[in-house]
């Protein structure tokens, strides 16, 4: 009985072969491939085929910079303005409400009557959506507990706010 040969010796391993000189193919009849193609109704593959090349033209050109619009093709419409925005301080009835703010929150400024002759009227909405631009430091409040912050909101809201403090006590609720 002979041995099994490994077959990593050198003995299992076949000589090199040559791989002979052949002239190259020549393809007739390229140019009506496609034509031939959509007429045998195999019109998604040559409808890719035609898309791919225009694809390979188009990214083989070079990029033209592109031109500017026509001056008569309409202008995009731009969305109205917004109102603009003031800034308007505001004093706040209770202190460690304010002390929760921090600048960037959305707040609600509510009116509540201030004096016994206003007892019948109820709190109402005076500003909505009022974004805090500055919030007192601990040691500014006032000694009757109230603080003074910092809120940006459309003018007219404004002068809303400033009219309701004269008359009301201020309070914020968090959005």
């Amino acid at each position: 009985m002979t041995p099994p040969t490994s077959l990593t010796s050198p003995s299992s391993v076949p000589p090199p072969c040559a791989v002979p000189a052949f002239e190259p193919l020549h393809v007739r009849g390229a140019r009506h491939r496609l034509r031939r193609a959509l007429r045998r109704g195999r019109r998604a593959p040559a409808l890719l085929l035609a898309l791919t090349a225009g694809a390979l033209a188009v990214a083989q050109t070079a990029a033209a910079p592109a031109a500017p619009p026509p001056p008569s093709a309409p202008a995009r419409a731009r969305p109205p303005a917004a109102a603009p925005l003031v800034k308007a301080p505001v004093r706040i009835a209770d202190a460690a409400t304010v002390r929760l703010l921090r600048p960037g929150d959305r707040v609600d400024v509510i009116a509540a009557p201030d004096s016994p002759l206003g007892a019948d009227a109820e709190a109402h909405v005076v500003a909505t959506g009022a974004r805090v631009a500055e919030v007192p430091r601990p040691r500014e409040a006032r000694p009757d507990g109230g603080a003074l912050v910092v809120l940006s909101m459309p003018r007219p809201t404004a002068a809303k706010l400033a009219g309701a403090g004269v008359t009301a006590q201020l309070a914020l609720i968090l959005c």
